[in-house]
Protein backbone atom coordinates (compact mmCIF):
# COMPACT_ATOMS: atom_id res chain seq x y z
CA UNK A 1 0.00 0.00 0.00
CA UNK A 2 1.47 3.46 -1.02
CA UNK A 3 0.40 6.00 1.13
CA UNK A 4 0.33 9.69 -0.71
CA UNK A 5 1.33 12.82 1.43
CA UNK A 6 0.48 15.73 -0.59
CA UNK A 7 3.17 18.83 -1.68
CA UNK A 8 3.12 21.66 -0.30
CA UNK A 9 1.46 24.45 -1.21
CA UNK A 10 3.36 27.02 -3.14
CA UNK A 11 2.08 30.58 -2.90
CA UNK A 12 1.62 32.67 -6.24
CA UNK A 13 4.68 32.97 -7.70
CA UNK A 14 5.98 36.44 -7.92
CA UNK A 15 7.39 37.41 -11.07
CA UNK A 16 7.39 40.85 -12.66
CA UNK A 17 5.93 43.94 -13.82
CA UNK A 18 4.18 43.19 -17.73
CA UNK A 19 7.38 43.71 -19.91
CA UNK A 20 5.33 46.90 -21.51
CA UNK A 21 4.74 48.21 -18.25
CA UNK A 22 8.10 49.62 -18.15
CA UNK A 23 11.85 48.89 -18.08
CA UNK A 24 12.69 45.58 -15.92
CA UNK A 25 15.47 45.58 -13.46
CA UNK A 26 18.10 43.39 -14.14
CA UNK A 27 16.81 40.40 -11.88
CA UNK A 28 13.09 40.67 -13.08
CA UNK A 29 14.83 40.13 -16.49
CA UNK A 30 16.81 37.69 -16.08
CA UNK A 31 14.09 35.64 -13.79
CA UNK A 32 11.93 35.76 -16.83
CA UNK A 33 14.37 35.19 -19.39
CA UNK A 34 15.38 31.76 -16.99
CA UNK A 35 11.37 31.17 -17.32
CA UNK A 36 11.33 31.51 -21.02
CA UNK A 37 14.27 29.47 -21.74
CA UNK A 38 12.96 26.60 -19.83
CA UNK A 39 9.83 26.98 -22.22
CA UNK A 40 11.72 27.04 -25.05
CA UNK A 41 11.93 23.49 -25.64
CA UNK A 42 9.20 21.26 -26.74
CA UNK A 43 9.10 18.81 -25.00
CA UNK A 44 9.36 20.73 -21.53
CA UNK A 45 6.33 22.91 -22.92
CA UNK A 46 4.65 19.38 -23.28
CA UNK A 47 5.50 18.10 -19.96
CA UNK A 48 4.20 21.27 -17.90
CA UNK A 49 1.31 20.60 -20.43
CA UNK A 50 0.90 17.18 -19.42
CA UNK A 51 1.50 17.62 -15.43
CA UNK A 52 -1.20 20.75 -15.87
CA UNK A 53 -3.60 18.11 -17.18
CA UNK A 54 -4.04 16.26 -14.30
CA UNK A 55 -6.72 16.65 -12.54
CA UNK A 56 -4.94 17.22 -9.60
CA UNK A 57 -2.10 19.06 -11.70
CA UNK A 58 0.29 16.82 -10.29
CA UNK A 59 2.37 13.34 -11.93
CA UNK A 60 4.61 11.00 -11.11
CA UNK A 61 8.05 11.08 -13.37
CA UNK A 62 6.61 7.05 -14.27
CA UNK A 63 3.84 8.62 -15.78
CA UNK A 64 5.73 11.31 -17.56
CA UNK A 65 8.51 8.83 -19.74
CA UNK A 66 5.99 7.07 -22.19
CA UNK A 67 3.86 10.13 -23.63
CA UNK A 68 6.88 11.74 -24.76
CA UNK A 69 9.04 8.92 -25.60
CA UNK A 70 12.14 9.78 -23.60
CA UNK A 71 13.94 7.78 -21.18
CA UNK A 72 13.33 8.41 -17.31
CA UNK A 73 17.24 10.18 -17.06
CA UNK A 74 16.01 12.29 -19.84
CA UNK A 75 12.85 13.57 -18.52
CA UNK A 76 13.95 13.97 -14.90
CA UNK A 77 17.26 16.58 -17.01
CA UNK A 78 14.08 18.60 -18.85
CA UNK A 79 11.59 18.65 -15.13
CA UNK A 80 14.82 19.74 -13.13
CA UNK A 81 14.83 22.94 -15.51
CA UNK A 82 11.38 23.67 -14.62
CA UNK A 83 11.66 23.18 -11.28
CA UNK A 84 14.65 25.43 -11.64
CA UNK A 85 12.41 27.81 -13.19
CA UNK A 86 10.04 27.95 -11.17
CA UNK A 87 7.11 26.39 -13.27
CA UNK A 88 6.81 23.08 -11.04
CA UNK A 89 7.75 21.89 -7.43
CA UNK A 90 8.93 18.22 -7.03
CA UNK A 91 8.62 15.89 -3.73
CA UNK A 92 10.20 12.50 -3.90
CA UNK A 93 7.93 9.89 -2.36
CA UNK A 94 9.65 6.27 -2.16
CA UNK A 95 11.53 6.19 -5.29
CA UNK A 96 9.86 8.28 -7.14
CA UNK A 97 9.90 11.85 -7.98
CA UNK A 98 6.38 13.57 -8.37
CA UNK A 99 5.72 16.74 -10.09
CA UNK A 100 3.14 19.50 -9.35
CA UNK A 101 2.61 22.98 -11.43
CA UNK A 102 3.27 25.83 -9.41
CA UNK A 103 -0.04 27.52 -7.98
CA UNK A 104 0.16 30.97 -9.80
CA UNK A 105 2.51 30.26 -12.59
CA UNK A 106 0.94 30.40 -15.51
CA UNK A 107 -1.02 34.15 -14.77
CA UNK A 108 2.57 35.52 -13.55
CA UNK A 109 3.54 34.49 -17.08
CA UNK A 110 0.68 35.79 -18.38
CA UNK A 111 0.78 38.86 -16.74
CA UNK A 112 4.09 39.50 -17.64
CA UNK A 113 3.34 39.89 -21.49
CA UNK A 114 0.13 41.90 -21.03
CA UNK A 115 0.52 45.62 -22.74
Amino acid sequence: MTIRSALPVVDQVDCCSPVTGGTLNVEEAEHLARVFKALGDPTRVRLLSLIAAQVEREACICDLTEPVGLSQPTVSHHMKQLVDAGLVVREQRGRWAFYRVVDGAFHALSNALKP
